[in-house]
């Protein structure tokens, strides 16, 4: 048990936590939302510092992440726990494991010591901090990722972006990149899907950017919920407001755990997304979860001309020379080696 970063004590014994943008008020023998961080005796504790229930070995494209070292391994980890409750979460079975068992914890312990050195056995090229929030075991991710990179090894975050501008400015100490969910563009679904808000997702984003960390969007489209072409042209402009170079991955969604009343996400509408993106100027648009398609493809912004080759999350053919366009030696935005 460690104790938490980013809170203040507060009278009798209450403190508030300013790790994400829910900024809990704990009392005493309490916990914040995400489930993993409870007040004892006036001081605020993670309970799930090296407490792992999932360790893998990930292509970076599943991250996904298509322009930062492609093609690399990374070393990916997750504690449960989670300060969002979407009804459609994929890792519903950990992120929500503690508020569903009445509080238990569960992990196996481990150091961060031990997560560098598999992370070398293992080949891998990064560390990714997934499957659930992982600002919600900062304190872990913080001490592994310090330690990784005086060995030459990247972090990666995978994000709903709800941190407090506190712990992102925090994180420049160790994160080099980060995927953050825009799940949506209206308070409407982040209070009725996620029991959260917009804004600080923004707010994210555009800070992310602004520390120089190697940043790419996903906005997983749900049928009836966010795939209406203007709320998918308000994000394609939101992102393209921060930076045109930043990579916007338009994936289908597959019913599950709470949202089993809407479809898969079909085809078309991916394209039409993809197509949006490309409209309002972002130079990257990629779709995911539809393997074979095409919109998985890196392109050249200024001649077209095919840069990166994928299916799924393998790398079909890497063309980039020193990040380069081979063609017209426009460089291409990323983190290629």
């Amino acid at each position: 048990m460690k104790e938490a970063y980013f809170y203040e004590k507060k009278d009798n014994k209450e403190v508030k936590c300013n790790l994400c943008s829910h900024r809990c008020k704990i009392k005493k023998g309490k916990r914040g939302i995400c489930q993993v961080r409870e007040n004892q005796e006036g001081s605020l504790k993670s309970l799930v510092y090296g407490k792992l229930v999932s360790q893998n070995v990930d292509p970076i494209e599943k991250k996904p992440l298509f322009h930062f070292l492609p093609g690399s391994r990374s070393y990916s980890i997750s504690t449960v726990g989670c300060n969002f409750q979407c009804l459609h979460c994929q890792n519903w079975q950990i992120s929500q494991y503690p508020r569903m068992n009445n509080g238990a914890i569960i992990g196996q312990e481990v150091t961060p010591n031990e997560i560098v050195q598999d992370t070398i056995l293992a080949g891998a090229k990064s560390i990714s901090y997934t499957y659930v929030e992982p600002t919600i075991f900062y304190e872990f991710a913080y001490d592994t990722g310090v330690l990784a990179r005086s060995q030459n090894i990247k972090n990666v975050f995978v994000s709903n972006g709800y941190m407090t501008p506190e712990t992102g400015r925090n994180s420049v100490e160790f994160l080099d990149a980060i995927n953050i969910d825009l799940k949506a563009f209206s308070d409407k679904f982040y209070k009725e899907v996620c029991k959260a808000r917009l804004q600080p997702v923004l707010d994210s984003i555009a800070l992310m950017h602004e520390l120089g960390i190697w940043l790419e969007v996903t906005t997983l489209i749900i049928p009836g919920w966010n795939d209406s072409e203007a709320e998918l042209r308000e994000i394609a402009k939101f992102v393209k407001g921060v930076s045109d170079a930043i990579p916007w991955h338009v994936t289908a969604f597959h019913p599950t755990y709470k949202m089993l009343d809407r479809p898969p996400t079909p085809v078309e509408i991916l394209r039409k997304a993809r197509e949006i993106g490309l409209e309002e100027g972002l130079k990257y648009v990629y779709e995911g979860n539809v393997p074979g398609e095409g919109g998985e493809n890196t392109y050249c912004p200024s001649c077209g001309e095919l840069v990166i080759a994928r299916y799924g999350f393998s790398i079909v053919e890497n063309r980039l020379e020193e990040g380069k366009c081979p063609k017209c030696n426009q460089p291409i935005d990323g983190i290629w080696q």
